[in-house]
């Protein structure tokens, strides 16, 4: 930068003193053709210089984070309620919009008392294998009577002291005490079955039930949808008698996070060769004319959908870029300092130039941006 600037004021003064002050030779075209070249290409030198030690663009707007508002609801659902107004400053957690409860508390009373009757059902299923467990002691204890019964008809009979038809009777009631055990036993298999089947240690019904009743809790209490996050909604189209849920594609508000705000610049792929993580920032916003913001590079952004192929069944055709189509660019992610952070609403434009050092340039630089800085008193013209 001080040897250009150095060359130029000799050459200005050889220039002077040679044609004007001495006039030692005649000032004519071919040497104006060949001066004005010679200041040409020593204009280069600065021109290269802005634009890689000091790369700059006018294509600069502040960046936010939005969030969608989407009623998570199973169903079609009045809004009963506006909590907030536009453009007002939203704490986390703070109600935004009120849907109709009543079809949620509903279904909520409904599996509360589903729950109860099949918690109920559980104490009954305990009876009933309470009661099975019963049955076969009692079947057991008819079949060691009958069984004592048919071994005592054994003995009488060959003494004569009973019949054989008794002895055949007695033998039928022992086999049918034995198939009464079975029934019992079996009854009390299937009660207990029922009883003990658990799944983490709770009734399968009573947890089918639970988990129904989680669901209905949580769809009530969406009922009430609140901020995500501290941020503000801008225009607010949603009113109450309308109906949202399942049916209505899509957000009914976008919610604008006051959080992570940054401010997005492209420019040319060939300006960022020197541009580091760090470096600092000069910004001046639309916003504010004649005022001048500090800022520092937090990344740069290697990524453009020119280099994007969509996956298809075509091959891809490649074809010269057309003379007069603009040069790829690429995205610089620029950090505001902590105090002028909360200063700029999304979409704010303006410029922005990085210092990537050379001080003779980026004073040129400064000079650059504070001139856009001050025209926006002037400029866009309102006629």
């Amino acid at each position: 930068m001080v040897a250009a600037l150095l060359i130029t004021a000799i050459a200005g003064i050889i220039t002077w003193l040679v044609f004007f002050k001495f006039k030692w030779i005649q000032f004519t075209y071919g040497w104006g053709f060949f001066l004005s070249f010679f200041v040409a290409h020593l204009a280069l030198v600065f021109l290269i210089g802005l634009r890689f030690v000091a790369p700059y663009t006018t294509d600069a707007r502040v960046v936010q984070h939005t969030i969608q508002l989407v009623p998570r609801l199973p169903e079609p659902t009045l809004v009963t309620a506006v909590l907030v107004a536009p453009n007002v400053p939203i704490k986390k957690g703070q109600p935004l919009f009120q849907f109709d409860r009543r079809p949620y508390e509903y279904k909520v009373r409904q599996l509360e008392a589903a729950l109860a009757a099949a918690q109920q059902n559980v104490l009954v299923l305990k009876a009933e294998q309470d009661a099975a467990a019963a049955s076969v002691v009692k079947a057991k204890a008819e079949l060691r009577y009958a069984e004592a019964e048919f071994q005592r008809q054994e003995l009488l009979v060959p003494q004569r002291a009973s019949s054989v038809e008794d002895l055949q009777k007695a033998e039928a009631r022992r086999q049918a005490s034995q198939a009464a055990v079975a029934a019992a036993q079996a009854a009390y298999n299937r009660a207990r079955i029922k009883y003990d089947s658990q799944i983490d240690g709770e009734n399968p019904t009573v947890a089918e039930i639970n988990a129904e009743l989680a669901q209905a809790r949580y769809y009530l209490d969406n009922t009430t949808m609140t901020a995500p996050e501290d941020g503000t909604i801008i225009n607010i189209q949603v009113r109450p008698g309308m109906v949202a849920g399942i049916v209505r594609f899509g957000a009914i508000a976008s919610f604008i996070v006051d959080a992570d705000r940054y401010l997005l610049g492209s420019f040319f792929q060939e300006h960022l060769k020197y541009v580091k993580d760090g470096q600092p920032v000069e910004v001046a916003m639309d916003l504010y004319p004649g005022q001048i913001f500090k800022a520092s590079v937090d990344s740069i952004w290697w990524a453009s959908g020119e280099g994007q192929l969509l996956p298809s069944g075509s091959l891809p055709a490649f074809e010269p870029t057309p003379k007069d189509a603009p040069q790829g660019q690429f995205a610089v992610k620029i950090r505001f300092d902590a105090e002028h952070e909360k200063r700029f609403p999304i979409g704010a434009q303006g410029a922005a130039t990085i210092y990537t050092g050379g001080g003779g340039f980026a004073m040129m630089r400064r000079i650059v941006i504070r001139t856009y800085s001050w025209m926006n008193w002037l400029y866009p013209m309102p006629f």
